[in-house]
């Protein structure tokens, strides 16, 4: 069976890059933050995600960039509950 995409994966490859990107600048002091594309990013984010997965794909973003944190604690600031979407 052919490879669909690039890598096989490539929908999943591009939801997880948007979603760190996303949070990676949110982590910038805000006069750094570029709104505007962070914006944009967050539209393509949603249209690639199903109704409510763009939370929980922020949140496991959050967990890989701040591996210190209690991941309960960020899923529960992300309004999951369990690590559930």
């Amino acid at each position: 069976m052919p490879k669909k995409g690039i890598t096989g994966h490539d929908e999943w490859v591009v939801t997880e890059a948007l979603a760190t990107a996303l949070v990676a600048l949110e982590q910038l002091p805000e006069k750094h933050q570029p709104r505007a594309h962070m914006d944009d990013i967050k539209k393509l984010l949603m249209a690639r995600c199903d109704a409510g997965a763009v939370t929980l794909n922020l949140a496991q973003a959050k967990c890989r960039l701040s591996p210190d944190t209690d991941p309960l604690r960020i899923y529960e600031d992300y309004g999951l509950k369990d690590g559930q979407g």
